[in-house]
């Protein structure tokens, strides 16, 4: 059984991860600065729970004296948070990374994951956007994790561990912890919308194009990248759908979801007020950007679960916590 740490492992991303590694075979410890004692089922399936400060040097000491065959490092600020002071958003941000990775090095760990972000690469061109696409990141949130991506390369080219950096694109999904902070997240959110106020109302003209991917499919290609031994000089990969669909599209998914599911008919509202009726008043004939996953899908990961199956896990889920 391989043993695994996870770090960031009570967040939205991490809860699921570490549960589903757990159910697929691994041994997980998980470590975060949240005390998940709410949640005891999801303890007990854990080899241990590790409450801690990432800053704290006593705690990356402890961290990386165990034994660990791969560690899963995904703590990072999130958009806003990382606006804030530099001396403390690099200290969560990259200033860890590095700390981890100079002694878990040096200790024989053979592969060390780092959850990066699509937005190194900050606005992305109308193309197909592939992992040798020059990153030139236009926020805070960004540069960090360009900056700890650079951390990665450095330890992939000069120590034994296999350093791996996965650019996530848009995650949606249920959440395993009622708390994390998931519902601004743009299905997570236009589900919650159509279920609490019975209508959808969107920031925009519906025009921005986004990758989305359910957190389950995530889950499935770090696996794969646990257990992969192909191309491991190309320690990038992308993990997304490959498909982009507009805001107003994906809108009128979750109107006509909500239909099917309650059979209440929902208005789409635009920025401006106006009710979209027409789907087809912005669909675009070449939609642009377009996440290229080829090198993932080449180690064997196709995503499993489309929007539709998982746009009702989400109303699945707000029926439950809402009964």
């Amino acid at each position: 059984m391989k043993k695994v740490l996870v770090t960031g492992a009570c967040g939205y991303i991490g809860s699921r991860l570490s549960k589903y590694l757990v159910e697929t075979g691994y041994g997980v410890t998980a470590f975060d600065s949240f005390d998940p004692f709410r949640y005891s089922q999801w303890i007990s399936l854990m080899d241990k729970v590790i409450i801690g400060d990432i800053r704290d040097e006593n705690i990356i000491s402890d961290l990386t004296e165990k034994e660990f065959d791969v560690v899963i490092h995904l703590i990072s600020l999130d958009h806003h948070k990382s606006e804030d002071n530099p001396n403390f958003v690099s200290s969560i941000n990259v200033m860890p990374t590095w700390n981890l990775l100079d002694k878990l090095t040096k200790n024989g760990l053979k592969k060390f994951i780092y959850f990066s972000t699509i937005q190194v690469y900050g606005d992305l061109p109308n193309k197909i956007i592939t992992e040798d696409q020059p990153p030139k990141p236009v926020n805070t949130y960004g540069l960090t994790h360009l900056l700890s991506e650079n951390i990665c390369n450095y330890f992939n080219d000069k120590a034994e561990t296999n350093c791996i950096n996965v650019r996530l694109s848009n995650s949606y999904g249920s959440p395993v912890f009622s708390e994390s902070n998931c519902w601004w997240l743009v299905i997570n959110d236009l589900c919650q919308t159509a279920f609490k106020h019975k209508k959808i109302k969107l920031l925009s003209d519906g025009t921005p194009q986004r990758d989305f991917i359910h957190g389950q499919d995530v889950c499935k290609a770090i696996e794969i990248l646990i257990n992969t031994r192909k191309n491991i000089n190309k320690n990038i990969f992308h993990i997304a759908s490959g498909k982009t669909l507009t805001i107003l599209e994906l809108a009128h998914m979750v109107k006509e979801i909500y239909h099917r599911r309650y059979n209440i008919v929902i208005p789409v509202i635009l920025k401006d007020d106006s009710i979209s009726n027409d789907i087809n008043t912005i669909t675009m004939d070449n939609k642009f950007p377009i996440i290229d996953i080829s090198r993932i899908n080449n180690m064997g990961f196709i995503p499993g679960i489309d929007l539709s199956k998982g746009i009702g896990e989400l109303f699945q889920y707000l029926e439950e916590i809402h009964e």
